[in-house]
């Protein structure tokens, strides 16, 4: 790194000498020697500004500004005219130690020295945004994170938590020897345990693994591997799936989403459909760029997309991290305006697929320090990021979120799916979908292993949840999430599937009538396409299709509207092409209760549509 500006050698002998040392320090990239060498030459020659400027962008370059704010202090005092990069580099230091008023009149004096800088050196302008942005917030109060205890933060670098759904585990990772690896930990009421070092495969000895995300229900672990043997570039992108309680060999994700190039920061969506993560490679909009990928049918990963402009500055965008709302977006970017280094941003998608303006989240969040990886739980409310402290080391925070700041709340639902004659858990695919919009909202199978799935979905509409295996009778099930009072909830449920037999009977729960009425509801079709497929991949079934009501009212009347109800759903299926005669349609009225009557959640139980096994 030597200096692009005319030198002033030292008429001191050794000052000078000492000087030359550094240079050769520099050259090698030696920077604790050519410290210690410009250290030695000032001491010699307490006037060798030249010297005094080398220190000052050596301890700039390595991030030791309150440093190299007193060496170009010392150049302007000693030799005002030696360089215009005395102002820049002082601009800088002082931009990214928090003094936003003398760093913006540092930067202008450049500019005012240097008029060409403002085509020549991009990150003028930007350093001037960022001064002005900074000046005009409102005054920071005191700061809102809380650092982790010491189990997670040692004395070494801690950066990018992820936890899962429940914010009960946290996989973070942890640089020791400038070598990364993932740390895990439970929380308890006494807070987050001793963090345990992930085991092989994921870690290794050789080499560096982080950046990291975990799928909601903690099963999928999305990481960075660097120049590992079956890597495409310097770092690639893998999964690895835990199972039996141990993580499975990681999977580099291919060609689709790897390249020569740099792959890094990995986000999985909530429904697992969409994997954003960022990359250098060519067609950005900047240096390192944030790009998404789409899980197809057949399981390969989209062609991967550039978040364009809206996102991507023409500097760095790093770390996204998509909330369970599937539309809320973090990253980290020194290219928006902000308060010096990265800070956390956030954007939202709307309804015609368009980002907005990244919004900086604000002082409380953010300072002159480098902030990334954010994490954010199901409500909104606590925040979990990575921070450099006072020291520029990296510590793992949390933060409880203003009410403005936080996304729409979402909720979940944590199942398990078992067969209902032998109790053991089976893998099953599961389906949300909004009867609103009729939208497929989440589709995935449960664990093979344990029969478990976790389905997060935003708060504000129903949800009918269907559960099918082949061979099994499918499983329905509805959840009402229209109210704010049902965010961050868990729904937890047990799915017990019956096998095909004669007598086998299956509640159809997201079969929607008006009261007293038997036209279906248009919020019914996802629920009757189900059955319609059922019957069509089961052609040799037979099924007694069953209206049921509560005992309000007539029993005549209950017993025909049963009949009747049961009857639009024969005709519908009739309708897509099922025979009549694989069809049998009862009403049974109030006859056939499965709950009480005498609450209106008992009466809600009983008013259903059922189909049961009358041959196969």
């Amino acid at each position: 790194m030597q200096p692009a500006f005319a030198q002033q050698p030292s008429s001191v002998k050794k000052a000078q000498q000492a000087y030359v040392e550094a240079g050769k320090s520099i050259a090698l990239k030696q920077w604790p020697k050519a410290i210690t060498a410009l250290q030695k030459a000032i001491e010699a020659d307490p006037t060798f500004a030249t010297a005094y400027q080398q220190l000052g962008d050596i301890y700039r370059r390595t991030e030791q500004y309150e440093e190299a704010v007193v060496c170009y202090e010392k150049v302007l005092e000693i030799a005002p005219g030696l360089t215009a990069l005395t102002h820049f580099g002082l601009g800088e230091s002082l931009l990214f130690t928090g003094k936003y008023q003398q760093a913006q009149q540092q930067l202008e004096q450049y500019k005012k020295i240097n008029p060409q800088a403002v085509s020549t050196n991009k990150l003028l302008d930007k350093y001037l945004v960022d001064c002005h942005f900074a000046l005009t917030q409102p005054l920071p109060g005191p700061s809102l994170l809380q650092r982790l205890n010491s189990h997670i933060n040692t004395e070494k670098d801690e950066y990018y938590p992820k936890l899962t759904a429940d914010n009960a585990h946290i996989i973070f990772t942890r640089k020791e020897n400038n070598q990364e690896n993932f740390y895990e930990s439970q929380w308890s009421e006494a807070g987050w345990g001793a963090a345990r070092k992930l085991p092989e495969p994921v870690n290794t000895e050789k080499y560096n693994e982080g950046a990291h995300c975990i799928s909601p229900d903690g099963k999928y672990l999305f990481f960075t591997g660097c120049n590992r043997p079956d890597g495409l570039g310097s770092c690639d992108l893998y999964v690895s799936k835990l199972e039996n309680g141990q993580w499975s060999q990681p999977f580099n994700l291919g060609p689709g989403i790897n390249t020569k190039g740099w792959e890094s920061q990995p986000a999985i969506s909530a429904d697992g459909k969409t994997l954003y993560f960022v990359s250098n490679r060519p067609g950005g909009q900047g240096g390192y760029d944030i790009w998404k990928s789409d899980l197809q049918a057949a399981g390969q990963w989209s062609k991967p997309q550039n978040l364009g402009p809206r996102i991507n500055s023409p500097f760095d965008e790093g770390a996204p991290y998509l909330h369970a709302d599937n539309k809320t977006l973090y990253f980290s970017s020194n290219g928006w305006p902000g308060f010096g280094k990265n800070d956390i941003f956030k954007s939202t998608l709307n309804d015609k697929g368009q980002w907005s303006e990244p919004e900086n989240m604000g002082a409380g969040i953010n300072n002159y320090l480098d902030q990334r990886s954010f994490h954010i739980s199901l409500d909104g409310s606590i925040a979990h990021l990575a921070s450099q402290d006072s020291l520029r080391q990296w510590d793992i925070f949390s933060i409880e979120l203003p009410t403005e700041k936080r996304p729409p709340a979402v909720a979940y639902i944590a199942g398990t799916v078992f067969d209902k004659n032998s109790k053991q858990p089976i893998q099953a695919q599961v389906s949300v979908t909004n009867t609103q919009t009729k939208k497929l909202v989440f589709e995935k199978n449960s664990d093979l292993h344990d029969g478990q799935f976790i389905a997060v979905l935003p708060v504000g509409s129903n949800y009918a949840v269907h559960i099918q295996k082949q061979g099994y009778l499918f499983d329905s099930k509805q959840y009402a999430m229209d109210q704010p009072d049902f965010a961050n909830k868990r729904y937890t449920d047990s799915i017990y599937l019956e096998p095909i037999q004669r007598g086998a009977i299956s509640t159809l729960r997201n079969i929607y009538f008006d009261s007293d009425k038997y036209d279906l509801l248009p919020n019914s079709e996802s629920e009757l396409l189900l059955l319609y497929s059922f019957l069509k991949s089961n052609p040799s079934l037979r099924i007694e299709l069953a209206g049921h009501t509560d005992n309000t009212g007539n029993k005549e009347a209950n017993m025909q509207l049963s009949e009747n109800r049961a009857k639009a759903v024969a005709d519908y299926l009739k309708s897509k092409g099922i025979a009549a005669n694989r069809l049998l349609i009862k009403g049974y009225g109030d006859t056939q209760p499965v709950a009480t009557n005498d609450t209106e959640e008992g009466k809600q139980l009983n008013r259903r549509t059922t189909f049961s096994i009358l041959s196969f």
